[in-house]
């Protein structure tokens, strides 16, 4: 069992930054981690994530929406994750998500929601015009 608990959400104005922080506890080995975000009327989208597993060694990705805006960061001795988010949109309004796969091959599918075992409650971020 994997545990997510996420923290660093709020109201910020557009150009703004903010970052999330993802802790994960609960012992299991996990080999991807993720960020996700819904916004209101809409589908859960990938946002960014960043691989745990030595084959791919950390490597990171990101959505297009968000490539060069934000980052995805790891701390591997507090098994904590963390989205630096630079230059906020107002369309980057949303409630984030962290999730977590326990699968070594999550990497390969790792936009897709399907491949992680465990998410975090969510945070809300919002961005002011």
């Amino acid at each position: 069992q994997v545990q997510l608990v996420e923290s660093g959400g709020g109201l910020v104005q557009a150009g703004d930054s903010l970052r999330l922080s993802c802790a994960a506890s609960g012992g299991t080995f996990i080999y991807t981690m993720a960020w996700f975000r819904q916004a209101p009327g809409k589908e859960r989208e990938f946002v960014g994530a960043i691989s745990w597993n030595s084959r791919f060694g950390g490597s990171a990705d990101y959505a297009d929406s968000v490539k060069g805006r934000f980052t995805i960061s790891r701390d591997s001795a507090k098994n904590t994750v963390y989205l630096q988010m630079n230059s906020l949109k107002a369309d980057d309004t949303a409630v984030y998500y962290c999730a977590a796969s326990t699968r070594g091959s999550a990497w390969y599918g790792r936009r897709g929601p399907s491949v992680y075992d465990y998410w975090g409650q969510g945070t809300q971020v919002t961005v002011s015009a």
